[in-house]
């Protein structure tokens, strides 16, 4: 299973990592496989004020619809629209080009209360 040390992660299997004093966010390989295929992503409103754990997107899959919750608080300033047309970047690069959305956190203090790599992978050990 495929954890970069250089974000941070919900127990709910989103990534978030910091970039230009943005949030750059997204889903886990591990959530990406155990939802299977991804065929439509719902991101979020640009502008819109978001509260850490709030759902906020959502991505569904040939087998399931799961929601996509903030990380952190802040503004979302960017979705990744490709996901539009392409919502299997999700899939084939849940790190790179399958991103979902982009914060400007209110409260940058709040990315040291996510797990790090090692911490997220004791909690999908915990799952499989």
């Amino acid at each position: 299973m495929n954890v970069p040390a250089d974000r941070k992660y919900t127990r709910s299997h989103e990534w978030a990592k910091q970039e230009d004093g943005r949030v750059v966010v997204g889903i886990s390989d591990f959530a990406q496989e155990s939802l299977g295929d991804v065929v439509f992503v719902e991101t979020p409103e640009v502008g819109r004020e978001v509260q850490a754990g709030e759902a906020v997107a959502v991505v569904e899959s040939v087998k399931t619809a799961s929601d996509i919750y903030a990380p952190v608080s802040g503004k979302v300033v960017e979705v990744n629209e490709a996901l539009a047309d392409e919502p299997e970047l999700v899939n084939g690069d849940p790190y790179g080009a399958g991103w979902i959305f982009k914060l400007e956190p209110s409260d940058p203090a709040e990315m040291g209360a996510l797990l790090g790599p090692d911490d997220y992978t004791k909690v999908i050990e915990e799952e499989s």
